[in-house]
């Protein structure tokens, strides 16, 4: 998606749907039937990881709504994926009287990403919103602020203990762009590929009556703008032999405007991420660093994989070592990453996808810094752009990006989010930072004496990887962690 759409308003939610209904709870009211079940009913809902794009349409009765969902069908269970759980989830949904979509059209390892909600209202377009970001409709992420984690938690390493708390983002978005994140629900639903390439399962769609596409509601106009922010929506589709027909090369836009983006950085770039693994990626954020002496860079990302195996959890590390050592030679010394835990001790695992740049521009959403996430999966993120000034000092940034980061280094430092003005300046916040990763990590080392100092950060080390497994687990990093899904020209150009 190239276009920009102005007019619109995109709200940031943090750390899931409690916090994500405050500001806007009125979107809510008279949601399509299944969109409701997808929120009433989790034991059903997928367990590892999943992806969904949900599409309802209300009227003002009960009966005039309808809804269908976009499910990825997920790897086996055997490899701790959610095949079984993404399937009763599309069951569920047809039952309720909605229409589901079980969906591979992905590369051969690869899935759907991409995680959005779309409420429309035939009759009141001013209720019109899509949510659109990293969040999972799924175990384990009912959490909150406090980082106390869900009580219908999802397996994790036993390292985040038995509620493992979960930091995330996803933002609410408002006018006209409504349409253009349903037109990306629509175009998917609409590709006449078949749901699966594999015949066994083709049958068992078929005998179960899951395998009818109907044909979608015509979508209204887009609503009316109702705000200062241009929001472009910026999406992965990687290259397949039978190709989308909305993206005959895959799409790489989420690539791109990064590279764009980047090229412009001049003071902070703030990035949460989940992954952070691949040196061909991290490359424009280095660039920057080694052009620009006075930017400074602030990443935050989980303590410990998601994966904990002999292999697994090193492939996972491989790519990340490799980033952090060079954005680090880079940085000289203006590079600083961190993890976080909550105030019980324990670690908080980050699938935030979120980049602020020079409190200018802004982006969330499923994509994490990674080959996998900008040419292999299929993502769906969101930059914003506010007309809007943001009148404190330093002068030039925009309201909404610095809004947003001023909001996560509250959280993070234990702030009130009303008394962080200074953070405005980069460089007060990059100390503020450190100084408050400082006094926890000194409090942790001296035994943990005395009243535990506040915040949530930790310096983030350097991971550490013998020789054996690295040389072990590079194919599996290659191969299927973190695999390239572009055209081969463009491999070959290591363009995007």
């Amino acid at each position: 998606m190239d276009d920009g759409k102005p007019g619109a308003s995109a709200h940031p939610r943090r750390d899931l749907l409690r916090r994500a209904g405050r500001a806007h709870r009125r979107a809510g009211q008279g949601r399509p039937a299944a969109v409701r079940r997808l929120a009433r009913r989790p034991r059903r809902a997928a367990h590892r990881r999943r992806a969904a794009g949900c599409r309802g349409h209300g009227g003002g009765r009960p009966q005039g709504r309808a809804g269908q969902g976009l499910i990825w069908r997920s790897h086996l269970d055997f490899l701790r994926f959610s095949s079984a759980e993404n399937r009763h989830l599309g069951e569920d949904i047809e039952q309720a009287g909605g229409q589901a979509l079980l969906d591979t059209r992905v590369r051969h390892g690869g899935s759907h990403h991409q995680k959005f909600v779309i409420l429309r209202h035939d009759r009141d377009a001013e209720r019109d919103v899509a949510f659109v970001g990293g969040i999972d409709l799924c175990h384990s992420r009912r959490d909150d602020a406090a980082h106390f984690g869900d009580p219908q938690a999802a397996p994790m390493p036993k390292s985040y203990g038995e509620r493992p708390p979960w930091h995330d983002v996803q933002v609410a978005i408002h006018g006209p762009a409504v349409g253009e994140v349903e037109k990306v629900f629509c175009e998917r639903w609409e590709d006449p590929a078949p749901e699966t390439r594999q015949p066994i399962r083709r049958l068992r769609d078929h005998l179960q009556r899951m395998d009818d596409v109907p044909p979608l509601p015509k979508p209204g106009p887009p609503p009316d703008p109702v705000g200062t922010h241009a929001v472009q929506l910026l999406r992965t589709y990687p290259h397949l032999r039978r190709a989308y027909p909305f993206a005959p090369e895959g799409e790489r836009s989420v690539a791109r405007a990064y590279h764009k983006v980047l090229g412009r950085a001049r003071s902070m770039v703030y990035l949460e991420d989940q992954y952070l693994w691949s040196t061909e990626v991290i490359e424009p954020f280095a660039e920057a660093l080694e052009r620009e002496r006075d930017l400074r860079m602030v990443i935050v990302v989980p303590r410990y994989p998601d994966q904990d195996g002999w292999l697994a959890g090193p492939a996972s590390l491989i790519g990340r070592s490799e980033a952090l050592a060079r954005l680090t030679r880079a940085g000289e010394g203006r590079v600083a990453i961190y993890d976080l835990e909550n105030h019980l001790g324990t670690a908080v695992y980050v699938h935030a996808k979120v980049c602020v740049v020079d409190d200018v521009w802004a982006s969330v959403g499923s994509d994490n810094v990674n080959l996998r996430s900008w040419t292999f999966d299929s993502e769906l993120s969101c930059a914003v752009l506010d007309e809007e000034p943001d009148p404190r000092p330093p002068s030039g940034a925009s309201r909404y990006a610095r809004r947003l980061r001023l909001a996560l280094a509250a959280e993070h430092l234990d702030r009130d989010p009303d008394d962080v003005d200074e953070l405005c300046d980069p460089v007060t916040a990059f100390e503020a930072f450190a100084e408050s990763a400082a006094r926890l990590e000194s409090w942790h080392k001296s035994g943990r004496r005395g009243p535990r100092p506040p915040g949530r950060l930790r310096p983030h080390p350097q991971p550490e990887l013998g020789r054996l497994r690295r040389t072990l687990a590079m194919p599996l990093y290659r191969m299927v962690v973190d695999p390239d899904g572009r055209p081969p020209r463009l491999r070959r150009s290591k363009d995007f």
